[in-house]
């Protein structure tokens, strides 16, 4: 299978993603990675747009960590910088896939770039997805 026909990757930044909603994530950094992981994995893939029709992998960091993959989300925990290790996973994965990052860093954005990766906004992604990043009131 060459990369015209491959499956997508959707490489998901998910402290930058989680940090554009001003919700008091920064309290529960795990909490916050989890219920961005749950509204990816509940996506009606039907309604995506095309830039984010693909395989979905959650990236998290720090005090995220730990966070479990589930049916739908792989998430991997970056060792150390979130940033490193998206662009090292883009790096694994461009030559044989389309790769789309959802980031708004600047930065990170310009490094996947020049490898080849297409750019998603967190704000089209959270259009997409049921995520307003509060806590399910119970």
């Amino acid at each position: 299978m060459d990369a015209a026909q491959a499956e997508p990757l959707i490489v998901v930044d998910g402290a930058n993603v989680v940090g554009s909603v001003p919700d008091g994530w920064w309290r529960d950094r795990r909490g916050a990675a989890v219920r961005l992981r749950d509204a990816l994995a509940a996506r009606d893939a039907a309604a995506l747009p095309a830039a984010l029709s693909g395989a979905f992998t959650l990236v998290v960091e720090g005090a995220a960590g730990g966070v479990p993959a589930v049916e739908g989300v792989h998430v991997e925990a970056a060792p150390r910088s979130g940033d490193d290790h998206i662009v090292a996973l883009v790096a694994d994965n461009v030559r044989h896939r389309p790769v789309a990052v959802v980031t708004a860093d600047r930065a990170l954005r310009q490094r996947v770039r020049e490898l080849g990766a297409s750019i998603v906004s967190p704000g089209e992604l959270l259009a997409s997805i049921s995520y307003d990043g509060r806590p399910d009131a119970t």
